[in-house]
């Protein structure tokens, strides 16, 4: 599915956060980041990832992570989804599936037998010089954090 390795370039992006404030890859230089995809918010797997890396935020904070969470939702459903669950990271609202495609985590996809288009839950993590350090495609929803740091 994604061709980005460790050791790559992360892809540049300019994609819009659940508030309509833009988030570049150049504006986490010199930081770690965590670029998490997944499929669509509200949804029981991607609640437990996203409340899992919540719950380990202060860790990832003294580590010197940034967290970012990267799905195709529109940034309504976003900023519900972020005020819900008391989020403390940005949430990109990626509808025209620029990051998504960037980063190679958009294609096809079996649920129940049926067969479709859709985002591979995928974490990428990207050192301070912009280089992928890690790429985890096996991710565990309720113990992500745990397999990022």
């Amino acid at each position: 599915m994604t061709t980005l390795q460790v050791g790559d370039n992360a892809p540049d992006f300019s994609v819009q956060d659940q508030d309509g404030k833009t988030h570049q890859l150049k504006d986490y230089k010199g930081k770690k980041l965590v670029v998490f995809f997944y499929p669509k918010a509200s949804t029981p797997g991607c609640t437990a990832e996203a409340c899992n890396l919540r719950d380990n935020w202060e860790t990832f904070q003294k580590e010197g992570y940034d967290i970012l969470g990267v799905s195709a939702d529109t940034p309504k459903r976003q900023q519900n989804f972020k005020n819900k669950h008391e989020l403390p990271f940005p949430l990109l609202a990626d509808e025209e599936k620029e990051v998504i495609n960037a980063f190679g985590v958009w294609g096809p996809k079996k649920f129940m037998g049926k067969e479709y288009e859709g985002i591979h839950r995928t974490t990428f993590v990207i050192d301070e010089n912009g280089k992928i350090s890690n790429v985890i495609s096996k991710v565990k929803t309720k113990a992500h954090a745990e397999q990022i740091l």
